[in-house]
């Protein structure tokens, strides 16, 4: 299944490896230089598929928050790969989100969906898991319009891209959202009514997101501290997991990050869960590089978030604001991030590359490429 360094095509990739016991490392990598490289390096080594995607949040038709528009994202990954020498890679849309149902939202969302598919995206999560209907008597009404819009994205994606094998990820529950009681997790009932309700629909995805305790970038606790994110709900997650099965579907694990390398090698399912996102964990990569390689820099990044959301944020600490809103630095700083030292970027790929080596190991996924063969 190798190529021309073009993304391989996701439903095809993802059917091979349905039953290898693995769990498909996908990364979000805010910044490109080194970071990119140093992974493509370790998968090539390992001898390991990997994705490469950016939410619409960090990567729409104008830049995002990280500068990135699909175009110079796509050509970015290719660009590395040919340079690495390694064609076993996925470029996906992660978090197409729709967080409101109306014709201006799904058209607009249509215009970033088509132009990845002419910039090369082969695989597209579909994430419409905040249009949900508190009044709904049954569980099909409360996912009903979830279950529409998913549906009407994904035969456009269908329509326009008639000879891709694309791949595709849905999600049944918002990730990371909370009540008063705490966590607000997705249901046995809720994965199954949804993904049995697509099917019906012909539309039949590789991958569901669920709401199973995660939370996405860095988190806290209520000093402010980082803590390890070990809320995840394994047991709930593999009855979810068991009972897709019967549709083909494995599970899409966001909000890694903060998760123990030793919690996934001993507790996450494997092949269960089949694809497991890594972003923010980049990010803090690269803000570690430039600490001590590019301190003028850095010094004015981190200056830069204090002052403009330090004013909403009175309470808290300077660690946490700066560890969660830090991202939207990319946009903002983006030519002189791109302008850094040569020898700084060969630090951020090294340790991109060590810190690859080990997601690969915990995630069971050496060798995944002799699946496509």
């Amino acid at each position: 299944m190798s190529n021309d360094y073009e993304s391989l095509p996701g439903g095809e990739v993802y059917r091979a490896l349905y039953n290898s016991g693995s769990i498909i490392l996908a990364v979000n990598p805010r910044f490109n230089p080194g970071v990119l490289e140093g992974i493509f390096q370790a998968g090539k080594e390992m001898n390991s598929v990997i994705i490469f995607e950016l939410a619409r949040s960090e990567c729409d038709l104008n830049g995002g928050y990280t500068g990135l528009t699909p175009q110079t994202f796509a050509n970015n990954v290719r660009s590395v790969a040919k340079k690495v020498d390694n064609p076993y890679f996925i470029i996906h849309g992660d978090h197409i989100t729709i967080k409101k149902k109306s014709d201006e939202i799904i058209e607009n969302t249509k215009k970033l969906i088509k132009n990845q598919i002419d910039n090369g995206y082969k695989s597209f999560a579909i994430d419409a898991s905040f249009l949900f209907n508190h009044d709904g008597e049954t569980t099909y009404e409360q996912l009903e319009d979830n279950i529409k819009v998913t549906t009407e994205l994904a035969h456009f994606i269908k329509d326009n891209a008639p000879r891709i094998d694309f791949g595709l990820e849905v999600e049944v529950g918002e990730i990371g959202k909370k009540d008063e009681k705490g966590f607000v997790y997705t249901s046995v009932d809720e994965a199954v009514t949804y993904i049995k309700a697509l099917n019906e629909n012909d539309v039949y995805p590789n991958f569901l997101a669920i709401a199973n305790g995660s939370t996405h970038g860095n988190i806290y606790d209520e000093k402010g501290r980082p803590i390890e994110q070990i809320t995840i709900d394994i047991p709930r997650t593999i009855d979810i997991a068991k009972a897709i099965e019967p549709y083909k579907v494995r599970i899409a694990q966001h909000g890694i990050t903060g998760t123990p390398l030793e919690l996934i090698k001993e507790h996450f399912p494997k092949g269960l869960i089949g694809k497991g996102n890594v972003g923010t964990y980049w990010q803090n990569i690269v803000w570690e590089v430039l600490k001590t390689s590019e301190i003028e820099l850095f010094s004015s990044i981190q200056k830069w978030v204090m002052d403009k959301f330090k004013p909403a944020n009175p309470n808290k600490s300077d660690v946490e604001i700066f560890g969660k809103n830090s991202k939207y630095a990319f946009k903002e700083f983006f030519n002189p991030l791109h302008s850094i030292k040569l020898e700084t970027i060969e630090k951020i790929k090294n340790s991109a590359y060590t810190e690859a080596v080990k997601f690969i190991e915990a995630f069971n996924s050496k060798d995944t490429i002799n699946y496509l063969k």
